[in-house]
């Protein structure tokens, strides 16, 4: 028999306004039922709180319901909790300590943090250092059967929740809240987190705890912001909801991903983390862990049984197919318009895209017949590689990053469309968010893969996918399994958010008119320009 999910209430800042508060609490328990405890976060005290209080901490009044709160935020109600560890402040009220994990009799168990985040080590009495937070995750993380916690109760919001995600109003959740807070909810992953001290409410779209494609799914994280009780905008402070400890729940049940799920928004602190460990990793370990081995032959491959394979004869180059029909961009084909061609390498060539969305928006094209990157041969990867470096190494010198999108979907001929954008116009963090952001808007699955895997190791060859890469290195893809906008890549670049031009979206409408002289002129500009990156002319 399943176990029955336990019904909690979650407050925002009461700032001593509890008659306000159980009073709420009752007559939500006497129109719903009733429910089994009642957590707080932010300010459960205020300026104001001396008169109210006095009468539950000398029990002339009682809580109609178990209430664990959070510790101070501020010098002026530290003296409201006694111990730091955590105690019982009055009847049915309980101050859970600075830190740790409550785990009641039911199974739940919800993590807490009190205070806001201080630089200074040791924190003060109403704070949380690196320390506070390093310590929570060590004690729970040290546990091999660790998968996460049911709730975790801040106060702080964790800085960059609204990544990927619905708005948060007028909270700017790059500035706002605690880049400690984010980190510790990267780590314990858990089913709910709630924080107030924004007297604001916002819920936040559901998000991964895991990598699409790379690791085995888990349970999704949803973030819950209140507000302030009894606050004149009427906005949320008491969020009711159901929850099975999460020892209790069928695996599969547990990791049900929504329709609406987003990715991590936490991934960026994730990543520099993980990229510190792996700086000190390479420092600790010699080189021959590698698959090449470093210490002996530079840049020559180990034969992967273990022998010397220094007579065996070079690999024949893999012949691209042949089109089925008229294809415009063979360069052999009589259909391709060659004024926009601006360099010829021995596998690659380079031309203005037709109808750009700026002037200088090329296209990366195999000379020879190939449908996507997942075809290509070895020795036109690297050229495809080579032209990729020099158009960074060119827009770069003039102030820009390009961002560069391949859509195998209703396309003979592989295409990588490079476009560039300003660097002082937006992140890559930027661009990214807008394609993730439009994807969820249209119920495009748009999911990030590591930066040094290929995308062979995700695809096969025939399957239709939309890929992006940045000149970063950051790369993400969509396996299309039904319709898909042929415009996509371009509109996101062209949308509000990044290069402003909506007109443009549509490659024909920015083609239409444009005479070949025009065109041709501009491609003579562009491969003056790029003439000192191009390596084919030195090859």
């Amino acid at each position: 028999m399943a176990a029955a999910p336990l019904r909690v209430l979650a407050c925002g800042d009461v700032e001593g306004r509890l008659e306000a508060l159980f009073r709420r609490v009752r007559a939500i328990q006497g129109k719903s039922g009733h429910f089994d405890m009642l957590l707080c976060v932010g300010n459960f005290f205020g300026a104001t709180s001396e008169a109210e209080w006095a009468e539950y901490r000398t029990g002339a009044k009682k809580a109609p319901i178990p209430t664990y709160v959070l510790g101070a935020n501020d010098q002026e109600t530290v003296t409201y909790f006694p111990d730091v560890s955590g105690c019982e402040l009055a009847e049915n009220i309980t101050y859970l300590g600075r830190r740790g994990l409550y785990s009641g009799t039911s199974g739940l168990q919800i993590a807490y943090l009190s205070g806001t985040e201080s630089q200074d080590e040791p924190a003060p009495d109403y704070s949380f250092s690196a320390k506070d937070v390093s310590e929570l995750k060590t004690s729970l993380l040290s546990n091999p059967s660790f998968r996460g916690v049911d709730i975790l109760l801040t106060s702080p919001w964790p800085r960059d929740v609204g990544t990927f995600a619905n708005s948060a109003g007028d909270i700017d959740t790059k500035k706002c809240g605690s880049k400690l807070v984010s980190d510790l909810a990267a780590s314990l992953k858990p089913r709910y987190h709630f924080a107030a001290l924004e007297k604001a409410y916002y819920e936040r779209l559901p998000y991964r705890n895991h990598t699409v494609l790379q690791e085995t799914p888990q349970h999704v994280s949803r973030f819950i912001a209140l507000a302030d009780v009894g606050n004149t905008s009427k906005k949320k402070y008491l969020y009711a909801f159901s929850i099975t400890p999460m020892s209790l729940m069928d695996p599969a049940e547990l990791v049900k991903q929504p329709q609406d799920v987003t990715e991590n928004p936490y991934q960026k602190s994730q990543k520099e983390t993980q990229k510190t460990k792996a700086r000190l990793c390479a420092e600790e370990e010699p080189a021959c862990q590698f698959f090449f081995d470093l210490n002996k032959h530079q840049g020559k491959k180990r034969p992967s049984d273990g022998k010397e394979t220094g007579n065996s004869q070079p690999k024949q180059a893999k012949k691209p197919p042949q089109p089925m029909g008229p294809c415009w961009f063979c360069l052999a084909s009589p259909d391709v318009e060659k004024h926009l061609v601006v360099s010829i390498g021995t596998h690659c060539y380079l031309a203005l895209a037709k109808g750009g969305l700026l002037p200088d928006h090329v296209l990366i094209l195999p000379i020879g017949h190939y449908q996507s990157v997942v075809d290509l041969s070895s020795e036109v990867v690297e050229e495809v590689t080579k032209y990729k470096s020099a158009l960074k190494e060119f827009f770069r010198s003039k102030g820009k990053r390009y961002v560069l999108f391949e859509r195998n979907y209703r396309s003979q001929h592989l295409q990588l469309q490079v476009i560039p954008v300003p660097l002082d116009h937006c992140t890559p963090e930027d661009i990214k968010e807008s394609f993730i952001a439009q994807a969820q808007e249209q119920q495009i699955e748009l999911v990030e893969i590591p930066e040094h895997s290929d995308i062979t190791q995700v695809v096969q060859p025939g399957t239709p996918y939309f890929y992006v890469e940045l000149d970063t290195g950051e790369k993400l893809f969509h396996r299309i399994r039904g319709r898909f906008p042929l415009h996509f890549g371009r509109a996101v670049l062209a949308s509000p958010a990044l290069l402003a031009l909506p007109q443009q979206a549509d490659w024909r409408r920015c083609a239409a008119g444009r005479a070949a002289e025009e065109e041709a002129a501009q491609a003579r500009a562009f491969r003056r320009d790029f003439q000192p990156f191009d390596f084919s002319l030195r090859d």
